[in-house]
């Protein structure tokens, strides 16, 4: 079970989140010195990362970003603070207006909407 995971979900379609994902890949890079790889696929991109203390994946598709991490026991301790920069940083990226939105249908279940 990964130690950090994290689920964004979005309506920008694979062509924008492809673009978002590899500045996103840049950023962490340059910021945490990760090295980073970088898979397109068809329906689906990964990008996986690592360094001395964390390993992972950021999985990119049409709809949503989902983030894997394993982190060693110093970083596990900023656990938290780790979660909610990448959080930051990937909502940085999206445009409010592409992100879905929770509502309640008359059965009370949430669902995603796009917003209008």
């Amino acid at each position: 079970m990964p130690d950090l995971h994290i689920l964004r979900p979005h309506a920008l379609g694979l062509a924008r989140a492809r673009k978002i994902a590899i500045d996103w890949a840049g950023q962490v890079e340059k910021e945490f010195g990760l090295a980073c790889t970088y898979e397109q696929g068809k329906t689906a991109d990964r990008v996986q990362f690592s360094r001395s203390g964390v390993q992972g994946a950021l999985q990119v598709t049409k709809d949503k970003f989902e983030l894997d991490a394993k982190l060693g026991f110093l970083l596990g301790a900023f656990k938290d603070k780790i979660e909610a920069h990448v959080m930051a940083s990937l909502d940085s990226r999206v445009p409010a207006d592409t992100a879905p939105v929770p509502v309640r249908p008359a059965g009370g279940k949430k669902m995603l909407a796009k917003k209008k």
